[in-house]
């Protein structure tokens, strides 16, 4: 079975490096899920770890669970407010012009039964920013990092393949499916502020997957 990895831990908060590859929820399909994860996380806690926010099952790094009705109430609100740094790491599937820049896109979700749901860049959609800066490159790859201020679906994803040009590698929803095993969205950092008490402070280290790509940080 895959570790799942403890990034941060008190008594109200975990942070977990998330596999990538894990779903949040089970699958229609049938499969594990962090569902089926969620008792060895008790870590010694009566209740059920919560998580607060989402990410895609390809995505791994930083997830925040609550470890109580309260924190998570808390958490959610602090989300909902936009009190929290996220930052990701992605592998953009082109060379990126420019070294940095913010991307402001509003996304809609359009669906369809031959093709299922996806996100699109429509001025009609729910406002979403993302800040991006080139951490490195090879020839026909970028790695980016994206600092969300808004947390909307797939917000990096489209934002990639509208705001630089290209998907990420491995996406295929927004890109071709091709040259990864994966989508390439590493959550590396997430910081939380809190009242009365020290600050959630978490960074999930760069996967092996990403790594192997033979980026020079």
């Amino acid at each position: 079975m895959i570790e799942i990895p403890i990034l941060f831990e008190d008594g109200e908060a975990l942070v977990i490096d998330k596999p990538a590859g894990l779903p949040l929820d089970r699958p229609r399909a049938g499969g594990i899920s962090l569902e089926d994860r969620l008792d060895e996380l008790k870590l010694g806690f009566q209740r059920l770890p919560a998580p607060v926010h989402r990410l895609d099952r390809d995505t791994s790094g930083c997830l925040l669970l609550a470890r109580n009705p309260k924190a998570l109430k808390r958490f959610s609100a602090a989300f909902e407010a936009r009190q929290v740094e996220k930052v990701y790491w992605g592998v953009v599937a082109g060379e990126v012009e420019g070294t940095a820049g913010t991307i402001a896109l509003n996304l809609s979700k359009i669906s369809s039964a031959a093709a299922g749901w996806r996100m699109i860049a429509a001025k009609k959609g729910k406002p979403a920013v993302t800040h991006w800066r080139v951490l490195a490159r090879l020839p026909g790859r970028t790695l980016v990092e994206f600092r969300l201020e808004t947390g909307r679906t797939h917000q990096v994803r489209v934002h990639a393949l509208t705001g630089l040009g290209a998907p990420l590698l491995g996406d295929p929803v927004y890109g071709d499916g091709k040259g990864a095993a994966r989508t390439l969205l590493h959550a590396t950092r997430l910081v939380m502020p809190r009242e009365g008490k020290e600050a959630i402070v978490a960074e999930a280290p760069i996967p092996a997957d990403i790594a192997g790509l033979g980026f020079t940080l």
